[in-house]
């Protein structure tokens, strides 16, 4: 069955990959476990050497990445490219940390009875990445720079409307010295995947994606006893108070809500007001998600290009309907447009009860619901809601109130005064059914290793 590369703006079928048989998988993951015997004993200066590399060789083709990664999903250009930059950090992030991140750690020797005595940190071995398509080169990277630097070995199961991007990983690990088999893409639908995370040579699971594929990922791994990392999810709050800087956060908002075509996990998605300055706020927030340019993708102008599927199209249209039609009031936005591509108009809506799909759930589109409360405790409570927990952002500049959102908002990241990213410097994961475990930072790299105590007499 062939994998296909389509481009979102157009329907054009770009590209096809004949799907890997499972002989070929089978000879992936033996070429992968041969590989790594070796590799685990290379020197952190040869890995951090070879990502090196690897980040000049992406900055060299930070223009023809963003373009395949604009025509396969749909990102605006720009976004592309600040993208593949993203990549190129994130790996000499890597290569000069790592080393002191994965550092031996002494103990008091003689406390317990040793001449010598540590932890160490090993690494696991073959660990499979499966990953979506929204950013298909940054959460793929994200992985895998702390995991090949690790001393692991990386397989690769891409979403399959990505599968240029798949391939481009490949290639350029590859390029940069890391040995063959090392960092491999399996073309592969989901249904080969059980097969390769039950294979004893595959000690680990990342998955970046939907609950249910996480679900169905961390089932498998159960039942094999293998670790996983989980980044699902998120409908998260961006929350308002009086003492805010109201226009500057109705303006952030609109980037919160709307990168990547509004299709981010982390995406700002629930705009929880006080009442003291929810007019102002509406009004700037409306404005400012009705001028945003929606158009063509490779276009410099554009602002919002073209969801990545029809069927997400038809989710997201589908959830503001039911929200219409149950009372909701739809402040800007809330229709496809015509022509090609799958297109949906910048949109906020208001008036949200809990009986409407949108009020707690995840929207995976440019569309925000807009939400009154009378206090702190409210905002506090509606921000929690919701079965996610990855991100959530609060606007106030008073130190008690900052105080009660960073303890009481329930999520993988409390961001106070701007919009939630990822930084390398700090972890990253969801609480909830956002998922478990970190990437980035000194957590992210220690999630795939082997934490060996060592005791010598």
């Amino acid at each position: 069955m062939a994998i296909a590369s389509v481009n979102p703006a157009t329907g054009e079928v770009l590209a096809s990959f004949e799907e890997h048989t499972p002989a070929e998988v089978a000879a992936a993951i033996e070429r992968a476990h041969e590989a790594w015997q070796q590799y685990r004993l290379t020197t952190m200066d040869q890995r951090a050497a070879w990502m090196r590399t690897a980040a000049d060789l992406l900055e060299a083709d930070n223009e023809a990445i963003a373009t395949i990664m604009t025509q396969e999903m749909g990102k605006s250009l720009k976004s592309a490219r600040a993208e593949a930059a993203k990549c190129v950090k994130g790996m000499r992030f890597y290569a000069d940390h790592a080393p002191a991140m994965l550092a031996d750690e002494p103990v008091e020797a003689t406390s317990v009875g040793a001449q010598r005595a540590f932890t160490r940190y090993a690494p696991l071995g073959i660990v499979l990445a499966v990953m979506p398509w929204n950013f298909p080169l940054w959460q793929v990277v994200r992985f895998a720079a702390p995991a090949l630097m690790a001393g692991n070995a990386g397989l690769l199961k891409h979403a399959s409307n990505v599968p240029q991007c798949a391939v481009y990983l490949e290639d350029l690990f590859r390029r940069a010295g890391f040995p063959d088999g090392i960092f491999t893409t399996l073309l592969i639908g989901s249904a080969q995947v059980e097969t390769v995370l039950r294979d004893p040579r595959v000690r680990a699971a990342t998955l970046t994606g939907s609950e249910p594929a996480g679900q169905a990922v961390a089932a498998i791994c159960g039942d094999e006893i293998k670790k996983t990392v989980l980044e699902l999810g998120g409908s998260d709050p961006y929350i308002v108070m009086p003492s805010a800087d109201v226009e500057r956060a109705a303006q952030v908002a609109v980037t919160a809500r709307c990168q990547n075509n509004g299709q981010s996990c982390i995406a700002a998605k629930r705009f929880i007001v006080h009442t003291d300055v929810y007019d102002r706020f509406a009004e700037a927030f409306v404005a400012g998600m009705a001028a945003l340019t929606v158009g063509d993708p490779m276009a410099e102008a554009t602002d919002v290009g073209p969801l990545a599927t029809e069927r997400g199209r038809a989710d997201v249209a589908a959830m503001v309907e039911d929200a219409r039609a149950k009372g909701a009031e739809v402040l800007c936005g809330g229709f496809a447009l015509d022509g090609p591509g799958w297109f949906y108009a910048p949109t906020v809506v208001g008036s949200l009860t809990p009986d409407m799909a949108m009020y707690a759930d995840e929207v995976f589109g440019p569309v925000a619901g807009l939400y009154r409360v009378n206090s702190l405790d409210e905002a506090i409570d509606l921000g929690n809601a919701t079965a996610f927990g990855l991100g959530s952002n609060a606007w106030t500049t008073d130190p008690a109130e900052q105080e009660r959102f960073i303890n009481d908002l329930d999520a993988g990241t409390v961001t106070i005064n701007g919009m939630t990213t990822s930084y390398n410097e700090l972890p990253f994961g969801g609480a909830k059914r956002s998922g478990y475990g970190r990437e980035l930072s000194a957590h992210g790299i220690r999630e795939f290793c082997s934490i060996r105590a060592v005791w010598v007499g």
